[in-house]
Parts: C-alpha cells; sequence; structure tokens
C-alpha cells in the first residue's frame, strides 16, 4: 500500500520538526491523505531535475501558478511508491522519458500554501532528485506553458517564494542520496 511506501520513506529521514509534521498528518489521513479528493490538504510528490554536473535545473512554467517551478503533481492509484509518482509526474510534464531518479530517497519536504485558481488549499510536497542530459528533447505538457533548462545560480525571477531556499537544500542534500 502506497500509505506504507509514504510512512517509510518519510521515517528514513533525519529527525525533524518538519518530518514528524508530515508522519503526523499522513498517519492521522491515511489514504485520503494522498488523494486528490481526500481532502484541501493533501501530499504531492515533485521532482527536481538536474543536469548529470548538478550545474543546471530544468523548470516548468506552471500554467495555474503563473510561476517557474519543480514537476510535480497529486499521486494517482497506479502509483506504486511515492518516488515513482514524482518521476512519472516528472517525465509527464518535461516529455523526457530517459529521466532517472538520483535516489529513491526523500530530498525535499516543504508544505506549501495555494492561491486561488487550485481546487485545493495547500500541498505537502515530498520532492526527488532526478538527472537528465540537457540536449534531451523537451515536451510542454497541458499543466503547463514552458519548459526550460536554467542555471542554478541564476533562476528565473517568476519563482514561488522558497524555491530558491529549497533548490540550494536540495542540491546541499544530493551527495547523502548518491552513498
Amino acid at each position: 500500500m502506497i500509505v506504507d511506501n509514504v510512512l517509510t520513506s518519510l521515517e528514513a529521514l533525519p529527525v525533524s520538526q518538519t518530518r514528524e509534521s508530515y508522519l503526523s498528518f499522513v498517519a492521522t489521513g491515511g489514504a485520503a491523505a494522498l488523494q486528490r479528493d481526500g481532502g484541501p490538504e493533501h501530499v504531492t510528490a515533485s521532482c527536481f531535475a538536474f543536469s548529470p554536473d548538478f550545474d543546471r535545473v530544468l523548470l516548468c512554467f506552471h500554467r495555474k501558478g503563473g510561476f517557474w517551478v519543480q514537476f510535480g503533481g497529486h499521486i494517482e492509484s497506479h502509483d506504486t511508491s511515492i518516488a515513482s509518482a514524482a518521476i512519472r509526474e516528472a517525465r509527464e510534464e518535461s516529455g523526457i522519458t530517459e529521466l532517472s531518479l538520483l535516489s529513491g530517497s526523500i530530498a525535499d519536504l516543504d508544505r506549501h500554501n495555494l492561491q486561488s485558481g487550485f481546487s485545493c488549499t495547500a500541498h505537502w510536497d515530498v520532492g526527488f532528485v532526478a538527472i537528465a542530459a540537457t540536449d534531451a528533447q523537451v515536451a510542454v505538457s497541458d499543466e503547463s506553458e514552458d519548459v526550460r533548462w536554467f542555471p542554478c545560480q541564476a533562476l528565473p525571477t517568476t519563482v514561488p517564494p522558497g524555491l530558491r531556499e529549497r533548490l540550494d537544500k536540495v542540491l546541499d542534500v544530493i551527495p547523502t542520496l548518491v552513498r
């Protein structure tokens, strides 16, 4: 059951207030905490896609949000793990089928409130890291207006609040994911 996978993946993280909040939210909500229609707040899966040298990040311009952001979205009934949901979302939204997870370990946790235009009020986002060749052919999905590579140290100005800090933390955690 994917709820068990999410709980196990979260338990593998170092103890922190954020980790404990996620564990409580998922344990209390059960399967509904992972479903788009399970309530106004639910867990989502995302994926930071990097170049092999980790100098560039692939972002999509999110149509509803109106900003550049990592790939991600809702967990689907056929997803077998939170990591598989993240890579599925990244492949769907980037068009890059050769995109591969660096690790099955969680790299980022970020609960964020959503603005009007979304049917839910908050996402409890669980982020992973993937690698793609910068010359891979990208394709824009229905949820996005564009997909583009950016230098990690020169993100566009239209990113959601906190994305720069999240990206920096993910880059810092990468060496621990490949042990």
